[in-house]
């Protein structure tokens, strides 16, 4: 008889409780652990351009003429980050990297609050600044998957169009004269 008192008690705390809301699902985008930093920027975008998608670019565009497949050669001498590292994460997997960072610079330069080298607030709500995000995150991915064939034919098409993306906002923030009006959508 006391095990059927315990196992009743048991299912309706458990029928209880199954019949409570359940919390609301977090905000798309929104933090989902206790205590992780506000997505905030660090930077100018002029810092975050440099160091994140030039280098990577760079790293795609290099595949037109040099296999990423080919292991760089170090004459042992040099005892830079370069020389220590230059087969670490390197070939095509550094291609697969830089294609990422691409398509995460997207991301990063569309943080609320960052501003531009000149101290102006990047145009984040500008339809065309939109617009060259957006493409840059899609021509990132279009690299990864051409460096994941590792066919060099597919990274030079993919290297123009990376050009092609990065050129929608550069003719319009960055190709002007330095100073106050970089930023500034020029008509």
């Amino acid at each position: 008889m006391r095990f059927v008192r315990v196992l009743s008690w048991f299912v309706l705390v458990a029928g209880i409780a199954g019949c409570q809301q359940a919390p609301p699902a977090p905000a798309p985008g929104a933090a989902t652990t206790a205590g992780a930093p506000a997505a905030q920027p660090y930077g100018s975008l002029a810092q975050v351009m440099r160091g994140i998608p030039f280098p990577n670019s760079n790293i795609i565009f290099d595949t037109q003429t040099n296999d990423p497949g080919v292991a760089k050669k170090t004459d042992g001498k040099d005892q830079g980050a370069t020389s220590t590292y230059a087969n670490t994460y390197g070939g095509w997997q550094q291609v697969e990297n830089a294609a990422v960072a691409l398509s995460e610079t997207a991301n990063l330069v569309m943080i609320p609050g960052r501003k531009c080298e000149n101290g102006l607030p990047v145009p984040i709500g500008d339809a065309l600044f939109q617009k060259g995000a957006k493409g840059l995150a899609e021509v990132g991915k279009q690299a990864l998957e051409a460096a994941k064939t590792k066919n060099i034919d597919k990274m030079v098409d993919v290297s123009g169009a990376i050009s092609d993306a990065c050129l929608v906002c550069h003719e319009k923030y960055r190709e002007v004269p330095q100073g106050k009006m970089r930023c500034v959508p020029v008509p």
